[in-house]
């Protein structure tokens, strides 16, 4: 069997569905030296959760090892002594996350859920990992907000640490070059942790300040082969996906970047200064809870202002039994700033991932650029298609043209053949012509090596229904366009009903410019959130279709075993891309305003979002109807403005804890999760809750509703008043209606009230409204989404 990789949020080559997603890891085996986990009836890997410690931030060496000890304690009052606990335990998550890991039976998980320490126990279970041209569609080369004395090309981002939860890195890549940097920031406490020997020359600079591994988590699943070509002793990248997702948040500017001289232009990260640190908590068949718990530890412990977490489930939990969860509230609760991919699973609603209201959750949009090929048919109709194959036809000839189908083996269903499945067409029918594939099973790319192991001269690959009008180009190994839907059933109509059919496939162009940008990806996963739904998710999107950023030279481009072709960079689309252009936004937004909260930096993008799109009109979603909130959140991203927002609504660790309330959890659980005495207020409104949005899941019906927001001034002393967006169905006042701030840090309070209009027919699904307050500078948006039943 071919290289299969793994489901990311986010891929350049996935299977065949369009939507983003690479399948990773099938063929396992045990690496050499590894010891082997002890193993018992019913044994599986749980984390134990004991909230925080009672040491502090800043731990001495003393107090985690009296933190490692009391785990063997505690475990081992329940196996019947401490060295048996010691066997069982793989991860002691000592410093800011206090719990640990360990390989358990059910009966013994079932006790020690009963200890009044335990927060929780949940299995360690599977995540899914789920650019040259996107800063300057954001607007960043232009100027605009930044100081001119930290201009984005010479210093925003400037020795602010960005971290990567992901599949580690290629450090000789230019993007992570040292070149011209100083001194390692003195903040950082981090390390370069290699093996002995370091047998694949891994290493660190100025620029890629870190890197670790964490694959015991891993390694404590049962599986009975695994890859041989995993390196499990390493943090390089063997998957591309984390080299990708590191370089866009914080990568050099490099010139020339392209892929097969497609998209040339100057790649770079959003804060191309920052020092960046790869923490590897992925592998060949996905990243487990139990290394997602310790990578976060790590890299709170090593120091980095940002974290980009471009990973999820696509069945949430609650926040309790989730790695996320837990390792970002204590990210956050020490100034970190945690941006997640919102996932691959739309358009249908209520997919969105990584729920929490401390994470800032960003869902995939595109940008202006297409790398177009068109399809020419012999009767002079032209089709619009995308590819990056660095193969292209001689000129001014048409060629045969025939469906997949008619090129198969006597024996192969014609079904089979148009999907172009690997050995399933003759090459005495397909030699010399143009085949045409249907997306769906194997991947994209592969249906292009079938076509060229059978002589064909070129592809055309049409999508399914389900794929509908969204395209994605791929390095084919031969000249190659993928067309949409509606224009691939007119092509294979002009084949079954043309006596002779010819075409031609043009070389790929890069186009720039393209109109009615930008558009929600169809993958692009969708609220409301089903776990909090008084929290808006995703909260922003960003660009996250056809980027190019640095890759793996350890794999060729496409998932192809037999391509041998290797690339410095390549084009991903997911929203594993979406999240490293925001993250490197807060990297900027946290090197000019270090005094800035988590929730102040989130709140700043979230409200200064668009959501119109570059000619004017409404932000469209794949359907071609207009977006809502529930695609992409507060907005399209803008740079410029999230750096001077005018106001902010601001929260900290308390209100994130009142926000635990309000979801049932009480005290004592909350002493735990916090690592201090918590009362819970008497009473908590989720929807008073001091979120960048309004959410109202459940509005009742017969009798108006009140919301109340807490603003904070970040910037000078101004008057603001406010524009309301109100959805037809509702009434909505706000007061008071102007809001007058005579000092920056000044904090006023409004209250929105929702009166639902009479006569109004009676709705299940959401409408949508907005707050806009302005001082006639300043245009701070508040996004409103109301559900009320019959």
């Amino acid at each position: 069997m071919g290289r299969v990789k793994p489901r990311f949020y986010g891929s350049g080559h996935g299977a065949g569905n369009g939507c983003g997603y690479v399948h990773l890891g099938i063929h396992r085996v045990w690496g050499r030296g590894l010891k082997l986990l002890p193993t018992r009836v019913r044994a599986r890997s749980y984390i134990v959760y004991l909230g925080s410690h009672s040491h502090g931030p800043n731990p001495s060496s003393f107090d985690i090892e009296s933190a490692t000890n009391s785990h063997y304690d505690l475990l081992g009052s329940y196996l019947g002594s401490t060295e048996k606990a010691k066997e069982a335990i793989f991860y002691s998550y000592n410093r800011y996350i206090n719990g640990f890991a360990a390989i358990l039976d059910e009966d013994e998980a079932a006790q020690l859920s009963k200890h009044p320490n335990v927060v929780s126990i949940f299995l360690n279970e599977k995540y899914e990992l789920y650019t040259t041209r996107s800063w300057d569609f954001l607007g960043l080369e232009r100027g605009g907000g930044f100081p001119k004395d930290s201009l984005w090309k010479r210093s925003l981002g400037e020795d602010i640490i960005i971290g990567n939860l992901d599949s580690g890195v290629w450090p000789e890549s230019k993007s992570f070059s040292d070149e011209g940097y100083g001194p390692i920031p003195k903040k950082w406490h981090g390390t370069c942790q290699t093996t002995k020997g370091n047998p694949d020359n891994f290493h660190c600079n100025r620029k890629l300040i870190g890197a670790r591994y964490f694959n015991k988590g891993y390694l404590a699943v049962p599986i009975p082969i695994r890859n041989p070509n995993e390196t499990f002793n390493s943090a390089r990248d063997f998957e591309g996906h984390g080299s990708h997702t590191l370089s866009t948040a914080g990568g050099n500017f490099v010139a020339n970047a392209s892929v097969f001289g497609n998209g040339n232009g100057t790649a770079s990260g959003g804060s191309p200064k920052a020092r960046v640190a790869a923490y590897k908590v992925c592998w060949d068949d996905g990243c487990q809870d139990a290394d997602i718990l310790a990578g976060f530890e790590a890299a709170i412990s090593d120091g980095v202002d940002v974290l980009s977490v471009s990973l999820g489930r696509n069945i949430p939990v609650e926040f309790h039994n989730s790695s996320i969860s837990i390792g970002s509230f204590h990210a956050v609760a020490n100034n970190i700033i945690v941006v997640a991919a919102g996932g691959n699973s739309g358009p249908s609603p209520n997919t969105v991932a990584n729920l929490e209201p401390w994470t800032l959750t960003v869902a995939a949009s595109t940008i202006d650029r297409d790398f177009t090929s068109y399809v020419i048919l012999g009767n002079k109709k032209i089709f619009k298609g995308e590819s990056l194959s660095e193969h292209e036809l001689p000129p001014h000839k048409l060629y045969p043209l025939i469906s997949a189908a008619d090129a198969k083996f006597d024996h192969v269903s014609a079904g089979e053949a148009l999907l172009c499945i690997n050995g399933s067409l003759d090459s005495h029918k397909a030699k010399g012509k143009i085949l045409v594939c249907l997306l769906g099973n194997n991947s994209r790319v592969d249906k292009g090596v079938e076509a060229s192991r059978v002589g064909a001269v070129g592809m055309i690959l049409a999508n399914d229904d389900f794929s509908g009008g969204e395209i994605i180009p791929d390095a084919h190994v031969l000249p190659a366009s993928h067309v949409n839907f509606k224009d691939g059933n007119v092509i294979l109509k002009y084949v079954n009903y043309t006596k002779s059919p010819v075409a031609y496939i043009t070389r790929v162009k890069t186009q720039l410019g393209v109109k009615a940008s930008p558009s929600i990806a169809a993958f692009s996963s969708r609220g409301p959130n089903i776990l909090a739904p008084s929290i808006l998710k995703p909260d922003i999107t960003a660009p996250g279709i056809k980027i190019i950023a640095a890759y793996s030279e350890a794999i060729p481009p496409s998932p192809s075993e037999s391509d041998k072709r290797r690339t410095h960079f390549n084009i991903m689309s997911g929203t594993s891309m979406a999240c490293p252009h925001v993250a490197g936004l807060v990297g900027l937004l946290k090197s000019i305003h270090p005094d800035w909260s988590p929730a102040a930096i989130k709140s700043a993008i979230m409200t200064t979002a668009t959501t119109k799109d570059n000619i004017g009109g409404h932000v469209l979603d794949s359907s071609q109807e207009e977006a809502t909130p529930h695609a992409y959140g507060a907005g399209h991203v803008r740079p410029n403005l999230a750096a001077d927002p005018g106001l902010v609504y601001d929260l900290n660790i308390t209100d994130y804890l009142n926000f635990l309330c309000g979801r049932g959890y009480n005290s004592s659980q909350l002493k735990l999760f916090y690592g201090r005495p918590y009362t819970c207020p008497k009473s908590f409104n989720l929807i008073d809750f001091n979120y960048p949005a309004i959410t109202i899941p459940d509005f009742k019906i017969g009798q108006p509703l009140n919301v109340t927001r807490t603003v904070t001034n970040v910037g000078s002393p101004s008057k603001y008043r406010v524009h309301i967006q109100a959805p037809a169905e509702f009434l909505v006042s706000v007061e008071p209606r102007r809001l007058n701030f005579k000092k920056k840090g000044e904090k006023r309070e409004f209250k929105v009230t929702l009166t639902l209009k009479k006569g109004t027919t009676y709705k299940t699904d959401y409408v949508f409204g907005k707050l806009v307050w302005t001082d006639g500078k300043h245009q701070v948006g508040t996004p409103i989404a109301i559900k009320y039943p019959h």
